[in-house]
């Protein structure tokens, strides 16, 4: 029994366990199981969602699981009981619990003081890990690798941001490029721990708040929408702040080669162009469709960890499996 509450949670080979499996998961080449069958996953939503919903409630189903579904007003949460006597009452009765709760990381690990139950972090304030674990995913899919890619991220420095900061500077040789607008960059302890990470790593990770000099030869260009689900901003004229970090088609002249990601829902017009978000470039819409395999591999992280054991380099197992040959 294990959680995901937030990336720091995964060892560094957990960590490229989980991407690989996704990955295979993805490309075909997972061999049919049912790790899940006789346990009960249940998801929790206070938030609004769309593809990690259904990701996780697909995905327990494709593993053989049965699933209970709440929505916002379903639990005594709303009455006043406490998320650890809640989670001890749900851990006499569930296998899983994914939780969307867009409150605290204390607030989830509430959920997970009880030792019968593993509970996933489905978006919390903080960090959005399974979001990171998808885009680790679709980075493997696509390129085969993880270590040497150099990924430019332009926007809100919101719980995506920093699940991906935290992820990504474990893995050697990761340029990982975040620019954004003055007063939304990431917290100065996801700072902290991803600069910590990626000195130890071999990876380099640069803020700030502005799109200028901006380097060249970017593998990926990456956004998400400026307005996180279930936040606000401070600033009445915010809109007016975020516009120089629009991703345009301006931003291949120097990328030719960069693929797009987004991590939806997307508001054309206003954090990307419909142009590169609808182009040949633009990857976003398999990304959404990998939350599922990168889900499954999560579900089976917390319920079966030896499936997703991974020894190897990614960029080994990559070109073995062939998974970039299989897209």
């Amino acid at each position: 029994m294990r959680h995901l509450i937030s990336i720091d949670d995964l060892t560094d080979a957990e960590l490229r366990g989980i991407a690989s499996r996704g990955a295979e998961f993805s490309a075909g080449l997972a061999a049919p199981s049912a790790p899940l069958a006789g346990q009960v996953v249940g998801v929790y939503f206070a938030k609004t969602s769309t593809r990690t919903r259904t990701a996780f409630s697909s995905g327990s189903l494709r593993l053989g699981g049965s699933l209970i579904a709440y929505g916002p007003g379903d639990l005594q949460l709303n009455t006043g009981e406490t998320t650890e006597d809640t989670g001890r009452v749900l851990s006499g009765m569930l296998d899983v619990l994914v939780a969307r709760t867009a409150g605290p990381e204390a607030e989830l690990r509430g959920w997970a003081a009880q030792d019968r139950m593993s509970v996933v972090n489905a978006m919390g304030a903080e960090e959005h890990p399974t979001q990171a674990l998808t885009d680790l995913t679709t980075l493997v899919r696509h390129f085969g690798r993880i270590d040497g890619l150099r990924i430019l991220y332009a926007g809100e420095g919101n719980n995506t941001a920093a699940a991906l900061a935290l992820a990504l500077t474990r893995f050697p040789g990761v340029e990982f490029e975040v620019r954004t607008p003055p007063g939304y960059g990431l917290t100065a302890s996801v700072l902290e721990r991803a600069h910590a990470r990626a000195a130890r790593s071999g990876a380099r990770l640069v803020e700030r708040h502005d799109m200028d000099d901006l380097p060249e030869g970017f593998d990926v260009v990456y956004t998400t929408r400026w307005q996180t689900t279930g936040t606000s901003k401070p600033d009445a004229d915010w809109r007016d702040i975020f516009a120089p970090f629009q991703v345009t088609a301006e931003l291949w002249r120097t990328s030719p080669g960069a693929v797009f990601m987004h991590d939806l829902p997307a508001h054309r017009g206003e954090e990307v162009t419909a142009d590169v978000l609808d182009g040949p470039r633009s990857i976003a819409f398999a990304q959404a469709t990998n939350k599922m395999h990168s889900a499954m591999a999560v579900l089976e992280y917390v319920r079966a960890p030896a499936a997703v054991a991974d020894p190897e380099p990614l960029s080994v197992r990559g070109v073995r499996d062939g998974l970039v040959a299989a897209r």
